[in-house]
């Protein structure tokens, strides 16, 4: 069996970050999301990965993950030059496949419990297709699967009208087959290859589709209020880990993790919260689910529920609060004394308030 993570998406959802970084990239508890996908299917057994990357950010992607050795994986790279579907990246890695089975993981989600169970029940019951579905409260958002005495019966991608409130997770299993029914569809109104198109073809002509629904939690993180989310869940499973040095002024409360090199003086630090390699804290109130990544610098600043990139400088007398800062931001005061603050800040910034 193979793995296919599909890595070609633009993340518009997620500018000004994705105007300079892969969305894939983006940290979640100061791990690449796509990290998570690739271990994720080393765990399940499956080493030998295709990563379906886009023009715009396949150099990043490619240089991140490199051959895949460190993970135990043996990672391959097929180029899909425009986002033209979900169907048409199966269809672009069809020489990769080699005629065997695969599951296919959407880079930009995280499944609590990966796809381990998932996978083994696939190599158990050998249907043509498996598909993971969690309730959600806005299934127009998503594909979404109907079933009829617990078979899949009609598959429709954001629906107007949804037929109901089972939404398609972000992996999926299949035999060779799927590469008929990639073949024989057409593209949507929209101008893409649908993998709900494909399986619907599966169904319709007499292929075995088995449903599973996903008991643990599922996150796309297509948006910034979605990585911040997914931040708060991954932050949940932290152990505390003291690599760095907190000075006796100091006080740390619940789970915290510190990096090699950290330095956290004459400050607080509520768990749960993670913060990386060579980061320094002076000053300062770092609060629950935030994310520091390496090389950071926060003074006179209080923060919590956010992720801050790699490289920034954080110094502000307000409150920061579900903030997204990318890589390389410069916060610093200003005179004028804003009403509120929230930001969602891309690479290279440079903010006075």
């Amino acid at each position: 069996m193979k793995g296919l993570i599909l890595s070609g998406g633009t993340g518009s959802r997620l500018r000004p970050l994705t105007y300079t970084g892969a969305k894939q990239l983006i940290p979640i508890c100061n791990k690449p999301i796509l990290y998570y996908a690739v271990e994720s299917l080393v765990e399940s057994g499956v080493t030998d990965i295709g990563v379906i990357v886009g023009s715009n950010s396949s150099q990043e992607i490619m240089r991140s993950l490199g051959d895949g050795s460190r993970f135990g994986a043996k990672v391959s790279y097929i180029h899909q030059d425009k986002p033209l579907g979900l169907a048409h990246a199966v269809k672009i890695s069809e020489e990769f496949m080699s005629g065997e089975p695969f599951v296919m993981f959407l880079g930009d989600n995280l499944l609590r419990d990966g796809v381990a169970a998932f996978v083994e029940a696939f190599r158990a019951s050998s249907p043509d297709a498996l598909v993971l579905l969690s309730e959600v409260p806005e299934p127009q958002h998503f594909g979404v699967v109907e079933l009829v005495d617990g078979r899949v019966v009609r598959l429709v991608e954001k629906p107007k009208v949804p037929p109901s409130s089972l939404a398609l997770v972000g992996a999926y299993l299949f035999q060779p087959c799927i590469f008929r029914a990639v073949k024989e569809i057409e593209p949507s109104t929209r101008g893409e290859l649908e993998i709900t198109d494909a399986i619907q073809w599966l169904v319709d002509h007499g292929y075995q589709v088995e449903p599973h629904l996903v008991t643990g939690w599922w996150k796309d993180t297509g948006r910034p209020s979605d990585v911040l989310d997914a931040n708060r869940l991954m932050i949940e499973t932290i152990e505390s880990s003291m690599q760095g040095t907190v000075d006796a002024t100091s006080e740390v409360i619940g789970r915290v993790q510190i990096g090699v090199g950290s330095q956290i003086l004459r400050s607080t630090l509520r768990g749960p919260l993670v913060i990386g390699d060579h980061v320094t804290i002076e000053d300062s109130y770092v609060g629950p689910y935030t994310s520091i990544s390496d090389g950071v610098t926060i003074r006179k600043t209080e923060i919590e529920n956010s992720i801050i990139l790699a490289d920034s400088h954080v110094e502000s007398a307000y409150r920061l609060d579900a903030c997204l800062v990318g890589k390389r931001v410069a916060i610093v005061p200003s005179q004028a004394r804003p009403k509120a603050i929230h930001l969602v800040l891309g690479d290279d910034s440079r903010c006075e308030f």
